[in-house]
């Protein structure tokens, strides 16, 4: 996991102070809750990309995808 782990409280306390820091490291800050990560923060990128972009390589099986679906291809949780 990147970035620095910091809790709740300390982040409330010095959160101007992390944000200058994020902002002049690019290193993201997670914050805890009881130890457990639950919120980041890091530099906001706001880079412009269509959907297709995003969704490029994310495709992991593709067969035949015009093929009939029969009663018996579905898995279905009782």
């Amino acid at each position: 996991m990147a970035g620095n782990l910091v809790s709740k409280s300390e982040f409330k306390a010095k959160a101007l102070e992390f944000f200058r820091q994020v902002e002049s490291s690019g290193e993201s800050v997670i914050v805890t809750d009881h130890g457990r990560p639950a919120v980041e923060v890091r530099v906001y990128r706001g880079i412009e990309r269509s959907p297709l972009e995003v969704l490029r390589g994310t495709v992991l099986h593709y067969d035949n995808p015009t093929a009939p679906v029969g009663e018996n291809d579905w898995e279905v949780t009782e």
